[in-house]
């Protein structure tokens, strides 16, 4: 299979697939039944679609991409299939459309570029709009967060999922200003959280970006997601299924670095804090040792693929025993606030 081309990857789509070439490269070639747990603009969705695997399931569940999954259905009736709902549950899925095992799984995770390009989702500071980040459109959102829940809580959020060392400065400069007005768009959360940077030489990126990024993870549940959704792959996929998902923060990378592992027969090496876990039979198998990581010439055509890392492995039989959330590092919160 040649390269897509990052130009032929724009051409049909607003969202760019970040790290798309280096999954085709290492995968080629392609055949059976795969599912993309998020369709997001349809870029991995096409390009399998593209690379004739015979039926191909997507899932999403932010209903905004409907229309995107409508023109691809009506291109490739026959062989797409797509589904509004979580990636969790991709197996439940798979099977209500007829399948009992898959042979690839493609995971893109985190927010998407038409997602933040929307100011209306409220997903980024960049862009004026009102404070949601629900990607589902349902439930709690940042505004709710934001105004509503205690300071400690605050904290506690934007520390565990990102691990913020300004978290608690950032909290409380938050319930400062809400008590005199509300919060309630992303330029003023923005500016908020600026204040708390008294130096200008605090890190690369934005000062509120890994606030942002928390609410985004914690109204989202992600990171419960994706556990959720690794062990509905080792359920569904079939012997020498693939797969593959690519992360663009720490804490994602580092779940799924270690999922691969534990499953690989690798269980890590025992310490004061955590003791050694008994070696289990193998279900997967790395296809490559370490993560994919994206050419300088993707990351100056998207800079979103600086941070993208993609790991692939292959499982070899079924492990009935779910796998421990400890092992995998779960941040666990415990709150006050009553939601």
């Amino acid at each position: 299979m040649s390269n897509v081309s990052l130009q032929d990857q724009t051409e049909h789509s607003r969202h760019i697939p970040v790290l798309l070439n280096a999954f085709l490269e290492n995968l080629d070639p392609f055949s059976g039944v795969w599912i993309d747990g998020t369709f997001g603009d349809g870029g991995y969705s096409r390009a399998l679609l593209e690379a004739d695997v015979s039926n191909l399931i997507a899932i999403d569940r932010d209903p905004d991409v409907n229309k995107t999954a409508k023109s691809l259905s009506l291109k490739y009736s026959s062989r797409f299939q797509f589904t509004l709902g979580e990636f969790s549950k991709l197996d439940v899925i798979a099977n209500n459309h007829g399948f009992e095992s898959v042979d690839g799984i493609i995971l893109d995770l985190g927010v998407s570029s038409m997602q933040i390009d929307q100011a209306q989702r409220g997903f980024s500071f960049q862009k004026k709009g009102p404070l949601d980040m629900r990607m589902s459109g349902v439930g709690v959102s940042a505004y709710d967060i934001v105004n509503d829940y205690a300071e400690n809580d605050l904290a506690n959020i934007i520390y565990t999922f990102v691990e913020e060392r300004l978290s608690r400065r950032i909290a409380s400069a938050i319930v400062r200003e809400r008590s005199k007005n509300l919060i309630d768009s992303t330029d003023k959360l923005a500016s908020v959280i600026t204040t708390c940077i008294r130096s200008p030489k605090y890190g690369k990126t934005h000062p509120a970006t890994r606030t942002f990024q928390a609410l985004r993870i914690y109204i989202n549940n992600e990171l419960q997601e994706l556990i959720d959704g690794l062990e509905a792959a080792e359920r569904i996929l079939s012997p020498k299924g693939v797969l593959a998902v690519i992360t663009f923060h720490s804490l994602e990378d580092r779940i799924v670095k270690r999922f691969i592992q534990l499953r690989s027969g690798n269980s890590p090496k025992g310490n004061r804090y955590q003791p050694m876990q008994p070696q289990e039979m193998a279900s997967f198998q790395k296809v490559t040792k370490k993560a994919l990581v994206a050419k300088d010439k993707e990351i100056n055509f998207n800079a979103r693929a600086r941070s993208a890392k993609l790991r692939i492995a292959k499982k070899i039989k079924s492990n009935g025993h779910p796998i421990k959330r400890e092992l995998l590092r779960f941040p666990f919160l415990n709150l006050e606030t009553n939601k």
